[in-house]
């Protein structure tokens, strides 16, 4: 089991950012992942800086980690054209580094760019070709490119890297594993079930591909005052409770807040590990092991509460983490 960081965007301005990023490979971590939003999901979060300058400051401020999108949705607010051009570009100044990890977006960023929200089973097709189209620009030459939902007129990466970026896919049930397992390098989910790891594995293997790596995160609120940690989850990460298929369809910070004004402090604790427990995080860690991920990427609520994590994660959960995870 690899053990990532998480950049949380949404939390955090760009600089705190790669300081945040700097202080998480000096703790060990193997990764680090950022997403990739044009706004929080609660305004107690606070932020909202534009991911891909700010992965370009970690890439030559960091040396050793790699560094992942969790997730870019290439369908709207990005054109797939672009988002190759991005992703190539971050590969080369990580110099090597970095994968690609993409997703059918959330109505919350998409929506700014005023071209509607589509239904779940079109953002899949937009999805698909637009993988096909960083996959051809990746190929390396001039691509044109004809779909239902995207034209590409004679495009090219003129800077690209000697290691192709991989692609991620960011998948939730059968249709979406069935759909992207044999277009992507590796999978992306949030939930720890085993259904999705062995299924994606299946797909491939009938696609004549080999099994990949299989990549989850894991939301935790550290801090030595339990009960400030319970606060602190329930203030900014109570919309986690929605599920994706809910997350996905709201369209601004008024619409969470509005979703889950009735969740309490005590679901959000039942379900994200709150205080200073190693042992807890563990146990909530342990599902994606026997599920059958490869990678987990640790999320620490608070934009301002990340040192004493860090500290902490250094000392006392990644051995933790990798101890459980070899058992």
């Amino acid at each position: 089991m690899r053990l990532g960081y998480t950049l949380l965007t949404e939390q955090a301005g760009p600089r705190a950012l790669v300081e945040h990023a700097v202080r998480a490979e000096l703790a060990g971590f193997d990764f680090a992942v950022m997403s990739d939003h044009y706004s929080p999901w609660l305004d107690s979060q606070g932020h909202a800086p534009y991911a891909w300058s700010v992965l370009g400051a970690v890439a030559q401020a960091t040396e050793r980690v790699e560094l992942m999108t969790y997730v870019t949705c290439p369908i709207m607010r990005y054109h797939p054209a672009v988002v190759a051009q991005k992703a190539a570009t971050v590969q080369l100044l990580s110099e090597g580094r970095f994968l690609l990890g993409l997703g059918a977006g959330e109505n919350l960023n998409e929506h700014v760019v005023g071209r509607g929200w589509p239904p779940v089973n079109v953002r899949h097709d937009m999805l698909a070709e637009a993988i096909r189209i960083i996959n051809d620009l990746f190929d390396g030459g001039y691509t044109n490119f004809s779909g239902e939902h995207y034209r590409v007129d004679s495009a090219k990466l003129w800077d690209l890297p000697d290691l192709r970026p991989p692609i991620g896919a960011a998948v939730s049930g059968d249709q979406s594993v069935r759909r992207f397992a044999p277009l992507a390098d590796a999978m992306i989910a949030v939930q720890p079930e085993p259904r999705l790891c062995s299924l994606w594995d299946e797909v491939r293997v009938s696609a004549n591909a080999d099994e990949s790596r299989k990549i989850a995160q894991l939301p935790l609120c550290w801090d030595t005052d339990a009960d400030a940690a319970v606060a602190r989850a329930h203030d900014q990460f109570r919309w986690f409770a929605g599920g994706w298929k809910v997350n996905a369809e709201l369209p601004g910070t008024q619409a969470f807040a509005a979703a889950t004004q009735f969740v309490t402090p005590g679901d959000v604790a039942a379900s994200i590990p709150c205080g200073a427990d190693a042992e807890r995080v563990v146990n909530a860690a342990e599902p994606f092991f026997d599920a059958g991920f490869t990678d987990l990427a640790l999320v620490q609520i608070g934009g301002e509460h990340q040192e004493s994590f860090l500290d902490a994660a250094e000392r006392e959960l990644l051995p933790a983490l990798r101890e459980a995870s070899a058992r």
